[in-house]
Formats: C-alpha cells, sequence, structure tokens
C-alpha cells in the first residue's frame, strides 16, 4: 500500500507539470472489462446530461487500457489494478503522464455452479486448486467429480490481482480454462456444475453461486471493512491532469450523487 501510495504522488507530481484537453465533444474510454458496467452506466447518465459530447466505450482488459492510453490511442483508462512501474517508465518515455482516480472499490469472488454443494474455500485451497494439486470435489467435501478450473487471460487486471493475493505469484496451472472476461467467466461456470472461477463483485448472478474465502463472504460491507481477503480499488486513468470533456467525466464519476450511486447500482462498492 506504501509503495501505491508513493508511486501515486510522483504520478501526481509529474502531472502538474502537464494538463491534456480531450478531442472537444468525444471520448474513448478503453480497458479492463471489470470497470466496463461501471463506465457504461456512468457514460449513459452522462450524455443525458450533455448531450453534446459522444462518448465510446470497449474492454479489452486493464493492461490493454493503459497500453492504449500510453499510445494516444484513448482519452481514459479503465483499470482494476494499478499502474506497473514499467508502463510509468513508458509512459513517460513517450509524453505520457497517467493520472490515476479511483473510482470504486471491488472485491474478487470465486464462483461455482449453484449446485455444488461447497460453500467456502480457503486461500490455501484456492492456491493449491489452480495449482492443480487439488483436482477433485470431494477434496473440498462435494461430489467426486474432476474440477474444471477457468481463470482469466494474464493481461487481465483482475488476474494480476488474483496471482498476487491469491496465487502469491505462483502459476496457475496450464490445464485452466482461459476466459477474456468476466461476463465469459460468469457463463463458463453457469454451464459446468464442476467449474470453478472468479469475478468481480458486480457480476455476481443468480446462475453461480459465490464462495466465501476464509470463511468471509465478499459484500459491500466486508469489502469496506477489509475483512473479505481479496479486495482491491478500481481505476480510470487519464493523459495528465485532465481537462474539459474529461475533467467533466471523471468529476461525474466521483460525484456522490452522480457516478457514485451508479457505482453502487451495477454491484461495486462507493468510495464515499
Amino acid at each position: 500500500m506504501k509503495r501505491l501510495i508513493k508511486m501515486g504522488t510522483v504520478l501526481l507530481m509529474l502531472t502538474l507539470l502537464m494538463s491534456v484537453n480531450c478531442q472537444a465533444g468525444t471520448l474513448v474510454i478503453k480497458g479492463s472489462t471489470t470497470v466496463l458496467p461501471l463506465a457504461q452506466k456512468v457514460a449513459e447518465a452522462f450524455m443525458k446530461e450533455h448531450p453534446e459530447v459522444r462518448i465510446s466505450i470497449s474492454g479489452g482488459g486493464s493492461g490493454n487500457g493503459l497500453k492504449a492510453l500510453i499510445d494516444g490511442m484513448t482519452d481514459i483508462a479503465d483499470s482494476s489494478r494499478f499502474i506497473k512501474p514499467k508502463e510509468v517508465k513508458l509512459a513517460v518515455e513517450k509524453g505520457i503522464y497517467p493520472v490515476p482516480f479511483a473510482v470504486a472499490y471491488d472485491s474478487i469472488i470465486p464462483v461455482v455452479h449453484p449446485s455444488n454443494p461447497v460453500n467456502e474455500i480457503t486461500i490455501d485451497q484456492l492456491r493449491a486448486l489452480y495449482e492443480g494439486k487439488i483436482k477433485n470435489w470431494k477434496e473440498l467435501g462435494g461430489p467426486d467429480a474432476k474440477i474444471v478450473v477457468i481463470s482469466r487471460d494474464t493481461s487481465s487486471g483482475t488476474y494480476e490481482v488474483w496471482e498476487k493475493k491469491v496465487m502469491k505469484n505462483a502459476r496457475v496451472y496450464p490445464g485452466a480454462l482461459l476466459q477474456a472476461s468476466n461476463g465469459a467467466v460468469a457463463q463458463a461456470v453457469a454451464k459446468n456444475k464442476n467449474a470453478i472461477g472468479y469475478v468481480g463483485l458486480g457480476y455476481l448472478n443468480k446462475d453461480i453461486k459465490a464462495l466465501k474465502v476464509n470463511g468471509v463472504l465478499g459484500s459491500v460491507e466486508t469489502t469496506l471493512n477489509g475483512t473479505y481477503p481479496i479486495s482491491r480499488p478500481l481505476f480510470m486513468f487519464t493523459n495528465g491532469w485532465p481537462k474539459g470533456d474529461c475533467k467533466a467525466f471523471i468529476n461525474y464519476v466521483l460525484h456522490p450523487h452522480k457516478g457514485q450511486v451508479l457505482v453502487k447500482e451495477v454491484g461495486f462498492v462507493p468510495l464515499y
């Protein structure tokens, strides 16, 4: 956390040297599939208040969103992780000064098919499962059935947080089925009674079942009070301190009676 704060301070100091205007009347937003539904919801509301502004939004993953920002291909990069030091270095070399805005909090929830009798799991069991060391549900108190492991692709910010907080940098075993988005993971788990995957809090639905982790169920309350062990902030990054439509949009997202209300509606945790 101290390292994140320190890096954020450095980025802020850099951006005092440079502010960038978005092209008037248009905004391009790319990146995290976790943040995608929030960005879409906010954009829809924002354009109703500002009909002169058109917003284009696409997913592709946090890494791809930050790359697009560094390459000058997007005005705002959505990310479910903080920017990496090597990305900052590359950005500055290209004259890009990424500014982070935390827009919501989220938890990453392990999910199974609703018919699965398993209701909770530990971090150590999750790691062993994703390493391929636990292979059958009976080892976790479930049915005698091979576990189908579903994970995210490596460009995903969700994957990188999972890798850090669950895997402790151990490798996900090669037999895992990789999906490109939270929605794809949710669909895959919903269709396979022996599957396990992980999604952001906002992607939980009646077709999948959330598992408790270390005895704690991921929720708004447990995310905010820190008792749920796999939680994270969600970010939007701009190139330089935003002005014009970029500034108006970021302010809208952060407004306690506008964007932050929509954060809750989408299923994430508001900042305040």
